[in-house]
């Protein structure tokens, strides 16, 4: 396990400007999103739509990323990620969610997620994780990876291969007719092989014209998930797996969650589609 002293908040850089013509989704100003009242099951024309979103969002994670290595800032991370979205005319889904004050959430060793990107060096060793939504053409996109920044010990490498398999595995388990706790019940199993924490109050989400559709896709295997999969829903899955504790604390910041006992975390999500045999990506670079 690496011997790395642990985060500290960073300085935040001031806000990113987004070009006047992109169009903004509705809860940017405002506290809190409208609450989502539609259908999960999504329209032929609305999934093309995700494609883009999606796309866009893995390409943007995909240049971000390009950039990882030792001595680099979180916030140059966020810039790149920023220009890439608007530059392609999306809006940075993150931007102004619920007053988050960045394009992606960079969410280092023991962060859990949402780690707001800052003035943070990335060090030799650390595993970073980016987490990008675009909006765009009125839906979202939803994707996030766990990289390596330089020489990275065992543990911490293994954990990332795994929790990459772990989403793989759910993601083939996404069949028509099922209940939505095959996800984390899959997950869940796989993870108590190396004895992982699975964190259980961060979940995958219905998403398509709402960042966050109100459908709740756990990674442990709940009895509570009990909705029946159909094709046409969206939604993503992305697993968070610690090398110990599930439990976690939360920053003064609000947001960048820790895990209690501060060891490290990986986390994977894609953005599908249920298909009549199986399920889509719609994240793909």
């Amino acid at each position: 396990m690496s011997g790395q002293s642990l985060l500290v908040p960073g300085e935040l850089s001031p806000a990113r400007s987004v070009p006047g013509n992109i169009r903004r989704p509705e809860y940017v100003g405002k506290p809190a999103p409208t609450p989502y009242t539609g259908p999960e099951v999504q329209s032929a024309e609305t999934i093309e739509a995700m494609r883009i979103a999606g796309r866009i969002a893995a390409q943007a994670m995909e240049e971000a990323a390009k950039l990882i290595a030792p001595g680099v800032t979180t916030d140059e991370l966020d810039r790149v990620a920023h220009a890439y979205m608007c530059d392609h005319g999306a809006y940075p889904s993150t931007l102004g969610y619920r007053g988050y004050p960045k394009s992606l959430c960079s969410s280092v060793n023991e962060v859990i997620c949402h780690g707001i990107p800052d003035s943070t060096v990335l060090r030799d060793g650390d595993i970073v994780n980016l987490d990008v939504t675009a909006y765009i053409g009125g839906v979202h996109g939803d994707n996030n990876a766990t990289y390596l920044c330089g020489d990275v010990d065992e543990d911490s490498r293994l954990l990332v291969e795994r929790t990459r398999e772990a989403l793989n595995r759910a993601i083939k388990a996404v069949k028509p007719g099922r209940q939505i706790n095959i996800i984390g019940r899959v997950i869940e199993s796989y993870a108590k092989r190396f004895g992982y924490g699975v964190v259980r109050d961060f979940t995958g989400h219905g998403i398509n014209s709402s960042f966050h559709s109100g459908l709740i896709v756990p990674h442990y295997d709940s009895p509570h998930a009990t909705t029946v999969i159909e094709p046409g829903m969206t939604f993503t899955i992305e697993p968070m797996l610690t090398l110990g504790t599930h439990e976690y604390d939360m920053w003064e910041d609000g947001w960048t969650v820790v895990t209690k006992d501060r060891k490290r975390t990986a986390q994977f999500e894609h953005t599908l589609v249920v298909t009549d045999s199986g399920a889509e990506i719609l994240t793909l670079p």
